[in-house]
């Protein structure tokens, strides 16, 4: 009895308040996806007090929720313009929506790119971003196979779509079919080892991959991460010392280049070269802090140099990474009644 008179007491005290109030109530029904009852109460309340300007965004947000972008577009631009940040937000994001509503990509842009820079971790501002990029790569990937349906850049995003669908054997074809079309293009036979060898590592195929890996450096010497790739192919076929002097190059040509630093630091430590490796494996580390086999390699470095305080500094920072995180996890498994990691 008690409970149901509290219940009643409430429910007076906010149907006094939304009396009072229309534009709370127009926001709460809006909050609630009530969007025709919260334009109705809005409208009403708009018309009262013209110069709020919550009844004014709310009421604006609220025909653009039910298909009336063009009655909406005024207000929500003059919003948008404005100085109440949580306000420009929400006009921004519905601005960003009924253009994409109406397929006006080049209209969304600059909006949500704004709205990127100044609410940089929002969930529903990066959603928003996330669905307009790719509805414009969709567009241009659907007019490039309607326009241009024999360039072999066609094939070329064919393969780059197959690899992300894990499909190498197909991405290989397409990458193929790409260079007997235009086999001057750079980064084609570099993606086409990459493909090779994530579908295989038989002997074979590393041969071909190597070739191709060597086909792009006849066309771009300065790659890098082929020359890299090619150190990897020559380390896994036990030819370290061919292997080394592409790793040295691949740091040359880039010397912020992680995975190099720590193959060249590998070679100076297995020739028990080691301050020059742990000279290479704090750059490594400072590059990439939360890199494991940086932190790792660098802690043997440290030891084989008998300084054992950096190596066990080194010891606890891989502790620390490899500890997983506390938070909604553990306190999962708490609930579940297991034991939670490090407790």
């Amino acid at each position: 009895m008690r409970a149901t008179k509290c219940t009643c007491i409430a429910a007076l005290l906010v149907t006094t308040v939304f009396a009072q109030d229309p534009v709370a109530k127009g926001i709460e029904e809006f909050r609630q996806g009530h969007y025709a009852a919260a334009q109705t109460t809005l409208e009403q309340a708009f018309k009262q007090n013209p110069g709020n300007l919550h009844a004014r965004t709310f009421l604006a947000l609220s025909r653009a929720a039910t298909g009336r972008c063009d009655g909406a577009a005024n207000d929500l631009t003059a919003v948008y313009a404005g100085q109440n940040p949580d306000l420009r937000r929400l006009a921004g994001l519905a601005l960003a929506q009924c253009h994409m509503a109406h397929n006006r990509v080049d209209a969304a842009l600059p909006i949500v790119m704004d709205l990127e820079k100044q609410f940089p971790a929002d969930a529903d501002v990066l959603y928003e971003a996330a669905k307009l990029h790719m509805k414009a790569w969709n567009d241009v990937v659907f007019q490039m196979f309607q326009k241009t349906p024999a360039s072999y850049r066609v094939n070329q995003i064919s393969a780059e779509i197959f690899e992300v669908q894990g499909r190498y054997g197909d991405a290989v074809a397409e990458y193929r079919k790409a260079i007997e079309k235009n086999p001057a293009a750079v980064n084609l036979h570099f993606r086409l080892a990459r493909a090779l060898l994530m579908q295989s590592h038989t002997p074979e195929v590393m041969d071909e991959a190597f070739k191709e890996f060597e086909a792009e450096l006849r066309l771009n010497p300065n790659d890098a991460v082929a020359e890299y790739e090619i150190g990897q192919i020559l380390l896994a076929e036990n030819k370290a010392q061919d292997a080394a002097p592409r790793f040295e190059r691949a740091l040359a040509l880039s010397p912020d280049f992680a995975e190099a630093l720590l193959a060249v630091a590998r070679m100076r430590s297995d020739a028990k070269r080691n301050n020059e490796a742990i000279q290479l494996l704090e750059r490594a580390v400072r590059l990439q802090p939360e890199n494991e086999s940086a932190h790792y390699n660098l802690m043997l470095a440290y030891r084989n140099a008998g300084r054992n305080e950096d190596a066990l500094r080194e010891k606890a920072v891989i502790d620390k990474l490899q500890s997983p995180p506390a938070g909604e996890f553990t306190e999962f498994l708490k609930k579940l009644g297991e034991k939670a990691p490090n407790q």
